[in-house]
């Protein structure tokens, strides 16, 4: 089936759920779903209800919209969202995005659970992504391109906002909380990463490095989005001291630094200009 045909009745369905005019979404990343409760008035879609939507099999991602108030804005939130290495491909883990887009949304916050590579860096730190560097081994934007949703060729010189980053880092100053400001690289998974790799990394540029991301800004960008990237650094991923690591762990951490990472993304959105 052609892709915009299955995002259409993606749409439709949520449409008939919910049609309100929805200001701002967000992509709740490993452990950061806490942001979820906050929101009012909500409505929660499981994605194996939504047509052609994946489903979502990591621990630490529930696998559901939520559309409902945060701040005074309308509110999409993903709580979960899809891995390459879970064994989908890149159409299937942007799908979202495109249907995001199809409602109307235009403006996006990502998140993410990543290891800190930058030795300025320090375990719970949240980090404002200024730039990305895909080292997946594969684009979203390979194959049939759709002119309605963006060009053969899209731009990526403003990939992540620099209007949001300035908001954040001015949100952050409100709210008295350090956020570091980093380059995000992201790697297939779902090993971690080796010593060597971690060395390679670092000298091409990385401040931080996770497994997922990137191909949803990829794909938010094509339709010319506005998108803020936050960074939850879970784990010190530094080549010479590196300690074994697991899911487990990510998590944890994660969880420990979810309340200034609610309060952050509340800010913001308050502070945010509806569309």
């Amino acid at each position: 089936m052609e892709l915009i045909k299955k995002v259409r009745e993606a749409k439709e369905y949520i449409n008939r759920i919910d049609n309100s005019e929805i200001d701002i979404a967000i992509i709740l990343g490993t452990g950061l779903g806490s942001l979820g409760e906050e929101i009012k008035n909500k409505k929660v879609i499981k994605y194996t209800q939504i047509p052609h939507f994946p489903t979502s099999t990591v621990l630490g991602h529930s696998g559901e919209l939520i559309i409902g108030d945060l701040m005074g804005k309308r509110i999409l939130a993903m709580n979960g969202r899809f891995h390459y290495y879970e064994g989908y491909n890149m159409q299937n883990i942007t799908f979202p995005i495109r249907v995001i887009n199809d409602l109307g949304i235009k403006k996006l916050i990502v998140s993410n659970a990543a290891g800190g590579m930058n030795e300025r860096f320090n375990q719970g730190d949240l980090m404002i992504i200024t730039d990305h560097i895909n080292l997946m081994g594969d684009n979203p934007l390979i194959g049939n391109n759709y002119e309605e949703f963006g060009p053969r060729f899209p731009d990526m010189s403003n990939a992540y906002n620099k209007e949001l980053i300035n908001l954040a880092k001015d949100c952050a100053d409100n709210l008295n909380i350090k956020v570091k400001e980093g380059i995000y690289i992201a790697v297939s998974g779902p090993t971690y990463e080796t010593p060597a790799e971690l060395r390679m990394l670092r000298k091409i540029g990385g401040d931080a490095v996770g497994m997922s991301t990137i191909p949803e800004v990829i794909i938010a960008n094509h339709m010319k989005m506005k998108i803020l990237g936050i960074s939850c650094i879970t784990d010190m991923a530094i080549a010479d001291n590196l300690e074994p690591l697991d899911h487990a762990k990510v998590v944890e951490i994660a969880n420990k630094s979810k309340d200034k990472f609610v309060d952050l993304v509340k800010e913001i959105v308050f502070e945010m200009k509806s569309n």
